[in-house]
């Protein structure tokens, strides 16, 4: 190449996520403008290159999927997850085509992607589609075989030339009968970098590798051009251990949250903007929520994330940038080693920062229990303390006051609890947390409380006091966003809770979660938790029949053992003279992990002693309540437990 000469103003560089290869390196070597403006769809890369770098991590603009079609820059799209077919007693998989090839392009097979094909239609004329294929092989057959049925298509793979593709390609858009095409298959290489707005149809015949690839091929449609109203995308989806990338792509989230994806997957037509609709079959439905459910999160997915974010900014980020950056839900480094700083010092050898173990211990107190904001009390408190703000009720009361919640007393009695670790009810815990220790009662007014001379000692400390404020700043904005709407128990109706958590927002003295089996009456309060799908592999004296009637009432069983005449039924019977609260928390199935939806308050309308059967054949005595909800469940909450 020349000697360097050109030396522009300003230099557009398109798929610039592409600049780490060794071609566009020798451009950028070659041009030496004085601003560089690079343009992509996908600047997230997993390779370790700093495409954000190039740039000295300054982004003009973004702009995703949901606000472009906010903005109506892009063509609406109607999308239909329906099942692939089953063949044989098999049902599509990761490894169908590697066990048996002949099912992916056999003529049951055809004929079915034909009828969908037909049935959900186009906008236009006539179809103008792309198909994607998992396999090269996969795609020229089936190509071969609609050619067969008198629809006019091509293959397409990186070995064709440009010639040929751009042949195809104009056949496609073209209007002319006798040399046109209907589909265009392919396995990849229309993912990027090809514009052709005509496209009124995109089939996908594969398992979602990527949310970033899965939008790549969802908008080769989305492009505007006249006569053209919508796109309508046909996924065909299988039991691929990736379906769960599909809402996530859909719906721009980033966070890989299991509950945002599952509430995605119920409500994706509420909530995507504009005329564009999202509609999955219950089979689909069934197959998502169960790759949801097995999904597993890897150090190196955490990692690549991790990376992701800190070549955006160029610093190391704290848990609070993941968090506003939307890029994944900070609780998933947290659930995965303990605390934030812990994991970024596994993965990250430029964070060099040492904590004592007292110090450790005291950050992995407060990001086990307090920061996953369902209470703003206890991290309000710790706020004070950093502050060397005394606290007592009147102090208390005007900071719950300035966070916009309200201040009871059983719920400030509750957060002291926690936080001088009266709450902890299990000797292992107490054993860890030993040297936490946070504040005292003033010596002199026994209603105030001021921090401990140790926690004073770590405060000290630049980088202790820098994380604890992370922490607890991202705790009170998770609660801003998602809690602070709550009832007179700090309850929002249908967000998830762990039995932990509701010991704690309930305001029980102990953490008596391990020993909640179903349900509790104690303190005045009665916390049902039912798992709506059972294991096949338990106890059939733990089968209970729990179920909704309709989307009021509740049937609902005790354990079994239970008589009319025992005290907990004579309980929760005379409920209103006992002053008893009595609330219902569901989920799905033991793969939705720990947490529980609330379903909100409910009474008891209805009861019988009946039966059930062991597993030896004894009948054992058994209550059946009918409970009433205090709010109808709503539709997409009600369908999700029931179909």
């Amino acid at each position: 190449m020349a000697e360097k000469s050109v030396r522009p103003t300003l230099t557009y560089i398109d798929e610039v996520h592409r600049a780490g290869a060794e071609s566009y390196q020798r451009i950028m070597s070659y041009f030496e403008p004085e601003l560089w403006l690079g343009m992509t769809a996908s600047p997230e890369r997993t390779d370790g290159f700093d495409i954000f770098e190039l740039f000295n991590h300054n982004i003009a603009y973004e702009i995703r999927l949901q606000q472009a079609l906010e903005e109506d820059l892009l063509c609406p799209f109607h999308y239909f997850g329906i099942t692939d077919l089953e063949i044989n007693g098999e049902v599509f998989d990761d490894n169908s085509g590697i066990r048996n090839f002949a099912n992916l392009i056999c003529d049951d097979r055809v004929n079915y992607i034909l009828e969908k094909a037909n049935y959900y239609g186009y906008s236009g004329d006539r179809v103008k589609g792309l198909i994607f294929c998992s396999r090269k092989d996969e795609a020229k057959e089936l190509s071969h075989k609609f050619n067969l049925r008198g629809y006019d298509t091509a293959f397409l793979s990186g070995e064709d030339s440009q010639e040929r593709r751009e042949e195809c390609i104009n056949r496609l858009v073209s209007n002319n009968p006798n040399n046109k095409l209907d589909y265009i298959f392919t396995v990849d290489i229309f993912n990027e970098g090809v514009d052709i707005p005509e496209i009124n149809q995109v089939i996908m015949l594969r398992p979602t590798e990527s949310p970033i690839i899965f939008i790549q091929q969802l908008g080769r449609g989305l492009r505007k051009v006249e006569d053209k109203e919508y796109v309508v995308i046909i996924d065909f989806i299988g039991n691929y251990m990736n379906n769960f990338m599909i809402p996530i792509a859909l719906s721009g989230d980033r966070t890989y949250n299991k509950d945002t994806i599952r509430r995605y997957v119920r409500e994706g037509s509420r909530v995507i903007p504009g005329c564009s609709t999202i509609h999955f079959d219950e089979i689909s439905k069934k197959r998502i929520f169960n790759s949801i459910d097995n999904a597993t999160t890897t150090k190196k997915f955490l990692k690549d994330k991790y990376q992701q974010l800190k070549n955006r900014l160029g610093h190391i980020p704290s848990i609070l940038d993941f968090y506003e950056y939307g890029e994944i839900d900070p609780m998933m480094f947290v659930n995965y080693s303990k605390t934030y700083d812990n994991f970024v010092r596994m993965v990250d050898d430029e964070y060099n920062i040492r904590f004592t173990n007292d110090e450790e211990q005291s950050l992995e107190f407060i990001s086990s229990l307090l920061i996953n904001g369902k209470r703003p009390h206890e991290l309000l408190m710790l706020k004070m303390l950093m502050n060397d703000e005394a606290i007592n009720r009147e102090s208390f009361c005007d900071a719950l006051n300035q966070a916009g919640s309200s201040y009871y007393e059983d719920d400030y009695i509750s957060s002291i609890n926690v936080l001088n670790k009266s709450f902890i009810n299990t000797q292992s815990e107490k054993n860890k947390y030993q040297n936490v220790n946070f504040f005292e009662q003033d010596s002199i007014n026994s209603g105030y409380y001021r921090r401990t001379f140790s926690f004073y000692e770590k405060l000290r400390k630049y980088y202790y006091k820098k994380e604890l404020n992370s922490l607890i700043e991202y705790g009170l904005k998770k609660y801003e966003d998602c809690y602070s709407e709550h009832d007179e128990d700090n309850l929002v109706l249908y967000e998830k809770y762990s039995r932990k958590d509701i010991c704690r927002l309930l305001n029980w003295e102990k953490d008596d979660s391990s020993t909640i089996y179903g349900y509790r009456i104690k303190y005045g309060t009665c916390p049902i938790f039912v798992t709506y799908e059972k294991k096949e592999d338990i106890a059939n004296s733990t089968k209970y029949e729990d179920q909704f009637i309709n989307n009021q009432i509740f049937s609902w069983m005790t354990r079994s053992k239970v008589t009319i005449n025992s005290t907990e039924s004579k309980e929760l019977i005379n409920y209103r003279e006992n002053n008893l609260k009595i609330y219902l928390f569901i989920k799905k199935s033991d793969g939705e992990g720990s947490d529980f939806y609330y379903m909100g308050k409910v009474i008891p309308i209805e009861w019988n002693e009946t039966v059930i059967e062991n597993d030896h054949g004894t009948l054992l005595p058994i209550m059946n309540f009918k409970l009433q909800l205090e709010n109808s469940v709503r539709n997409d909450i009600y369908e999700y437990f029931t179909k």
